[in-house]
């Protein structure tokens, strides 16, 4: 501002409110500072996407009524699933103060099928012996994805965890033998047995198991606020749970356990019960590879 008009300025005060309103809006369209009860989002809004927010610490956040655990610094996480709604509601509870809702759009997608053949016939359809084995195995994942701690390693970014040919997609309605199954969550990168496996992020090991019926050798690696990664199909495994690793640490070795038709790592994300696509947190996987 002139120096000349705060020298005249009228003493008044609707002309100090008027002030005092014009900084808080340079202040705002500058990026330096938020109203209090207002947050920020980055990251994809689509189907399997991962949105990292920030806002005032002591907010409360929603996410489709879903409370989210809000960082000391104010920073949270949002997961969107394979199948998410077309519009989805942040609502943002600021101390002292109504509540405000926001409408995310949220861009549909639209999967690929996938045809498996060659699978051994136990693989697809368990009998009632395996069936029991499955539902342990299950036990195990969901308490090893129970973890909700303050730790945000996810804000760091995240790296591929082996290098190799993209050999299945996210989302993908998966044929096996003929039969349909459930949908793909993961990206599978086909590389020989023995090609190491790194942490994509910073985290602690939840579940290190040699030899689960669908997924082999098994780890799920926590990066706070209940988002974990998995990797299925391992050959070998070089962390135990209680393990805290940091990003590009050698954590295992890719194989060919459990329900496969060849070496691969299948990498795995969710937040709570939503299904992450980890392809959307990383580049491309460089085309030396591909």
């Amino acid at each position: 501002m002139p120096e000349n008009v705060l020298q005249n300025r009228p003493n008044n005060r609707l002309y100090r409110s008027s002030l005092r309103w014009f900084l808080a809006v340079l202040l705002c369209t500058a990026g330096i500072t938020k109203p209090l009860g207002a947050f920020e989002l980055s990251g994809e809004h689509v189907q399997g996407g991962l949105l990292i927010g920030k806002t005032q610490a002591e907010n409360q956040i929603f996410f489709n009524e879903q409370r989210v655990k809000v960082s000391s610094q104010g920073q949270f996480i949002i997961g969107l699933d394979r199948d998410e709604a077309p519009n989805a509601t942040i609502t943002v509870q600021t101390p002292n103060k109504p509540a405000t809702k926001h409408t995310l759009d949220i861009r549909q997608r639209t999967y690929a099928i996938q045809r498996i053949n060659g699978l051994p016939k136990k693989k697809v359809s368990p009998n009632k012996k395996n069936l029991l084995r499955i539902r342990k195995d299950n036990q195990k994942i969901a308490q090893a994805r129970q973890h909700n701690d303050e730790r945000t390693d996810f804000s760091q970014g995240f790296s591929w965890p082996a290098r190799g040919r993209i050999s299945g997609v996210y989302g993908s309605q998966r044929i096996l033998n003929g039969k349909p199954r459930r949908p793909h969550y993961g990206v599978d990168i086909a590389a020989p047995i023995g090609t190491p496996v790194t942490a994509p992020a910073n985290g602690l090991i939840t579940l290190a198991h040699p030899n689960m019926f669908f997924s082999g050798g098994t780890l799920i690696l926590d990066h706070g606020h209940n988002l974990s990664s998995a990797f299925l199909h391992l050959d070998k495994i070089h962390v135990q749970v209680g393990d805290y690793v940091k990003k590009g640490d050698l954590i295992a070795d890719i194989g060919a356990t459990g329900r496969v038709t060849g070496a691969h790592l299948d990498w795995r994300m969710n937040w709570f019960k939503h299904r992450i696509d980890p392809q959307l947190l990383v580049p491309a996987m460089p085309s030396s590879t591909q």
